[in-house]
């Protein structure tokens, strides 16, 4: 690998540090006390708007660093966000409620959709009000 590769990989690192502890903060807040797992669809939506905004925000992609990008991206909301617990947290109320599991999955597959769709416009709006 090349210097520039470590130094991509070390910001993916930092960013997925932040990420975690991110998430983490949001468990905290929304504990899971309650039969719905709120911290991790707040986390995972949160992520799906975030991710799409800025990979639809070429103002930010062309100012920022291939490094800076990634990190943000790769590292900060690929660790905030989690598919694996949403997976384990619906086999986990699929055994207890199973129209709340299948409500869980439907709400986070729309929404998420949803807060991707929000995010890409509002970066086109940004966008175009920049030009």
């Amino acid at each position: 690998m090349r210097i520039r590769d470590w130094k991509i990989a070390f910001s993916v690192g930092l960013g997925g540090m932040l990420g975690a502890v991110g998430r983490h903060v949001i468990s905290i807040a929304f504990p899971a006390d309650s039969i719905f797992p709120f911290a991790t669809l707040i986390a995972n939506l949160v992520g799906c708007f975030l991710l799409s905004f800025l990979m639809n925000l070429n103002i930010i992609k062309k100012r920022l660093s291939p490094a800076i990008f990634t990190a943000l991206t790769v590292g900060l909301i690929g660790a905030f966000t989690t598919f694996s617990t949403l997976s384990l947290e619906t086999i986990s109320l699929w055994s207890e409620i199973p129209i709340l599991a299948v409500g869980y999955v439907f709400i986070s597959i729309i929404a998420g959709l949803a807060c991707c769709f929000l995010g890409l416009k509002l970066a086109s709006r940004l966008e175009r009000s920049s030009i």
